[in-house]
């Protein structure tokens, strides 16, 4: 099993949902426990030692890139500015080339989301499978309560947002070199390249074991701004 040093960023998105947070600032540049949510994700791919990361940048590119050109960070951060939407396939197509090493393995992270789990798992399992990709996979908690209900019609409790028996896609893959090329150029690799290798059997799945959230609305901000306080990870 060879260690993955090299990873893509996602940050390229209009993120509207957020607003008016990303109004004036790019959604990576979003403060979570006192540092913006790419920060967050730096240190943790440093402290699972990814080497080098290529942050894909659309929407107030500029700025991101002053950011990250105005830092010191734990490993080597360049970025990749799209001049004209590439959609999320596109842009990680785009950004990947700008890796350096282009015959190893790889990471992409979308910019929305707050994880931390052992890279090492997913790696070994990534090897042990034989994918072309795999997949970060969390359990769906339901963003309502659920209402228990007899037969009779009688309401028989209550569960508060609870876990569900579905996984959905954690915004976090493991690509072989190769994968590369099958990326679309324009388009979302979700909807024109997963499907593809899930059909060819190459697509893997890992559960995430670990600390996951996605940011893509003011709730979801303020319940990341919790969490990072009661597990000790706010600055």
């Amino acid at each position: 099993m060879t260690q993955v040093r090299q990873a893509v960023i996602l940050a390229g998105g209009n993120a509207t949902r957020l607003r008016p947070y990303t109004d004036r600032v790019p959604k990576a540049l979003v403060d979570v426990g006192g540092k913006p949510i790419l920060e967050h994700q730096l240190e943790w791919l440093a402290a699972e030692g990814v080497e080098h990361v290529v942050v894909s940048c659309g929407h107030l590119a500029e700025m991101l890139r002053r950011h990250v050109l105005g830092r010191a960070f734990p490993l080597r951060v360049s970025v990749a500015v799209e001049e004209r939407p590439l959609g999320r396939g596109g842009g990680l197509k785009y950004a990947s080339r700008a890796l350096p090493f282009p015959d190893e393995p790889w990471l992409g992270l979308n910019g929305d989301i707050l994880t931390r789990f052992p890279l090492e798992d997913l790696e070994r399992h990534h090897a042990d499978s034989g994918a072309l990709a795999t997949l970060g996979v969390t359990a769906l908690k339901s963003p309502y309560g659920i209402v228990d209900i007899a037969e009779d019609g009688r309401i028989t409790g209550f569960k508060e947002a609870p876990v569900l028996p579905h996984w959905v896609n954690a915004g976090v893959y493991l690509f072989e070199p190769g994968m590369r090329d099958l990326l679309p150029d324009l388009g979302d690799h979700e909807t024109a390249t997963f499907p593809r290798l899930a059909g060819e059997g190459r697509l893997g799945a890992y559960e995430i074991d670990g600390y996951w959230r996605g940011i893509d609305t003011a709730k979801d901000l303020k319940e990341a701004n919790r969490d990072l306080r009661v597990l000790g990870w706010a600055a």
